[in-house]
């Protein structure tokens, strides 16, 4: 196969074992900068997409491994490939959903998949009625486009809670309000799914006085057996939000297991270096099985 992989970090971890786990598999796999495309769109079928010059329509498969400040041209990107008929690993409906924080939950909700009671605003007078609205203090309040545990903070009391409300409202952006589950004592659950199944799982607990499990923010990751209600919990979220691979946040709550976050461009360092589960090999067989049955099927329509 000839794989595109659309990344602007090509020589991050991630992407090195997706290149090398390719290549040691006999596939062709070349790193493209999105940000560099631009795209021609004609009613007449000339719509096409360019890279350098060149017209980027002779790939098999393409990984999009879009960043979260740059999705709404990334995922124009990776729908152009959509067009012209490019197997996407991730479409460009699956990324757009699970960017969008309050999209992604109100999704999961409607489908009566368990998440935090969560409020979101943009800049609402009635402050205290959001902070009711979600049970009250203790909460984590996000910045709805923050990454990697990047604009969150825990506020433990309902005048903490409002100041840094009314403090990220002053920033023009968008507010996520949630329920604190402090039981889960900073741990959370990232499970790796793939096709419709869970590769491996890790828990994350947060670094000493911090509850951001993020590992980018110095928290810590080990193997982990998820629970079967856990593991059809993270196989429904990816599924509904359309995405074949997804790194799906599930937390611990006195009520059950609840989804915290479904990310579309799941890091690779943290799953595999656990869990010891070689995640990159997985993905690239994936996409073989996918191009084995698009070969298939366009086979039996010729015969």
């Amino acid at each position: 196969m000839k794989i595109c992989l659309l990344t602007t970090s090509p020589n991050n971890y991630s992407n090195r074992r997706m290149i090398f786990e390719a290549e040691k598999r006999g596939h062709t796999i070349e790193r493209v900068n999105y940000l560099k495309c631009y795209l021609r769109v004609s009613s007449d079928g000339g719509s096409a997409l360019f890279y350098n010059g060149r017209n980027l329509n002779d790939y098999d498969a393409v990984i999009p491994r879009i960043g979260a400040s740059h999705t709404f041209f990334g995922t124009s990107v990776v729908r152009q490939f959509e067009i012209i008929g490019t197997y996407c690993l991730n479409g460009s409906l699956g990324i757009s959903r699970s960017r969008d924080k309050l999209r992604s939950l109100q999704t999961l909700a409607r489908k009566s998949i368990s998440i935090p009671s969560t409020g979101s605003t943009h800049s609402t007078n009635d402050v205290g009625g959001l902070i009711d609205t979600v049970g009250g203090a203790p909460l984590v309040i996000k910045l709805l486009e923050g990454t990697q545990g990047l604009g969150v903070v825990l506020t433990k009391t309902h005048k903490a809670a409002e100041s840094v409300i009314q403090a990220f409202s002053g920033l023009k952006s968008d507010i996520l309000v949630q329920d604190f589950i402090g039981e889960a004592r900073g741990s959370d659950i990232r499970v790796f799914v793939v096709g419709g199944r869970v590769m491996a799982a890790m828990m994350r607990t947060a670094a000493k006085g911090d509850f951001r499990s993020n590992v980018h923010r110095g928290g810590s990751a080990k193997k982990i057996r998820i629970t079967k209600a856990e593991e059809k919990m993270a196989i429904q979220s990816a599924r509904e939000l359309k995405l074949s691979v997804a790194g799906v946040d599930i937390i611990r709550s006195s009520k059950g297991p609840m989804i915290l976050e479904v990310n579309s461009s799941p890091g690779l360092e943290g799953i595999e270096s656990s869990s010891q589960v070689n995640v990159a090999e997985k993905i690239i067989k994936y996409i073989e099985r996918k191009q084995s049955s698009k070969r298939k099927e366009i086979k039996d329509v010729q015969t």
